[in-house]
């Protein structure tokens, strides 16, 4: 494997691991900058949607100019932004400019996000293998840098200026540092095998959105919403249907957001063994199936197994979407995983939204069937992610029968058994 390729993966790794780190300290400092402006939870509740606006807003803006300047450009640039941003809540005084922090930091953190994975598309289409979902599980870990180093800088009784300054500048020397390892457009260790049309078929058509990547992000959507509902209400769950006390409680969450990463740090290696379609497909009817349990049991260990098998399953979702709209058309990987990101940061923000009113006229344990069939959907309509140019494989075996299985989308090719012949072999991206 080429060293600027090895060094590309590397520089990704560390902006997944900042964009994590840097939206974690935000949350572990927000009680204090909530009491600094003298806002209720109310007032901070509504403010948290000026947040996801600016995240939005800032994925839909990022994707064209991630396509026309590269990612190698966009990304530091992004990661500055967001870098930057995650000091101004420090500073706010009152709800109008906690308003205004963070939707500039939403606006550096939904940048960061579509940029740094267009560029893990990149790498991913250098390697010839799944390898977005390691980067997603560097995003979770750099989530719980944060809690650990946000706990120590608030043990020492520092001011949220202070604390997120010195987040921001080593944020912003992240950033720096990371640039020159980024891979440029056109990479020689990004070879073009993806099944996307060509630059010229792609000015032909214009810039409309194929209805397959609305697709992907109607299922980032349904994935994320149920993201969300776990982050929000996986401990009031245990805590208020179930009884259990505030320490035991936490635990749901725990579960929940462990087997989230280490999924993601395993899933990998499934999807190229078994496919994306496969990880998408198995992994929403698993996680459908253990936030059944959950919502269903009376017991507090069963519920806790419940939703650790629920943050398993989700695990490996997302980032085969995200892979599959940024493989479709390498041209508009940008533009592609900005509506699937956008649409996905959406579901996130409306699964617990969604979910309180629901509480006004049925149980909380029931509102969650509402995910659950969500998931079901997802595992029913999983074969959008395969291209659409994939066949499967068929491979004649010894004994003259045919063995047909479903070639991962960015796996190299599967060398034949000696005495065996392949007698059809997809072509790959």
């Amino acid at each position: 494997m080429e060293r600027s390729l090895r060094l590309g993966r590397l520089a990704t790794f560390a902006y997944f691991v900042l964009n994590g780190f840097l939206m974690g300290m935000w949350i572990v400092h927000i009680p204090d900058i909530e009491h600094r402006a003298g806002i209720s939870h109310a007032v901070l509740g509504w403010l948290l949607l000026l947040l996801g606006a600016g995240a939005f807003a800032g994925m839909q803006l990022v994707g064209p100019l991630t396509d026309r300047f590269g990612a190698r450009t966009v990304v530091p640039l992004s990661a500055a932004l967001c870098s930057a941003g995650v000091v101004l809540p420090g500073w706010a005084a009152n709800a109008w400019t906690l308003g205004a922090a963070l939707l500039v930091l939403g606006l550096g953190n939904g940048c960061l996000d579509v940029s740094m994975n267009a560029h893990a598309i990149q790498v991913e289409r250098g390697y010839q293998r799944p390898v977005m979902s390691a980067f997603h599980a560097a995003f979770s870990i750099g989530g719980v840098l944060a809690a650990l180093a946000g706990a120590r800088m608030l043990s020492w009784g520092w001011s949220p200026v202070a604390n997120l300054g010195t987040v921001a500048l080593l944020g912003l020397t992240v950033a720096a540092v990371a640039a020159p390892a980024l891979l440029g457009t056109r990479s020689a260790d990004a070879p073009e095998t993806s099944a996307g049309p060509p630059a010229a078929a792609k000015g032909r058509r214009g810039t409309k959105t194929p209805r397959r990547i609305w697709g992907l992000a109607a299922l980032a959507l349904m994935i994320m919403l149920c993201e969300g509902v776990a982050n929000d209400w996986s401990t009031l769950h245990l805590r208020n249907v179930l009884g259990a006390p505030a320490a035991t409680a936490a635990l749901a969450y725990g579960a929940f957001s462990t087997a989230m990463t280490i999924g993601r740090l395993l899933t990998d290696r499934v999807a190229a063994r078994f496919g994306s379609v496969a990880v998408l497909r198995y992994g929403a009817s698993a996680a459908a199936l253990g936030l059944t349990a959950a919502s269903l049991s009376s017991s507090i260990p069963l519920t806790l197994i419940g939703w650790t098998l629920f943050g398993a399953g989700l695990s490996g979702c997302v980032p085969q979407l995200f892979s599959a709209a940024g493989h479709a058309d390498p041209d508009a990987a940008g533009t592609n995983v900005s509506r699937v990101a956008g649409l996905g940061y959406v579901g996130m923000l409306a699964g617990p939204a969604i979910i309180g009113p629901l509480t006004q006229v049925m149980p909380l344990h029931l509102t969650f069937f509402l995910p659950v069939a969500f998931c079901a959907v997802a595992a029913a309509t999983a074969g959008i992610l395969r291209p659409r140019d994939a066949a499967p494989t068929r491979l004649e075996t010894r004994d003259g029968t045919t063995d047909s299985t479903e070639r991962p989308a960015h796996a190299a090719p599967r060398e034949t058994a000696p005495g065996t012949h392949s007698v059809e072999r997809r072509h790959e991206h």
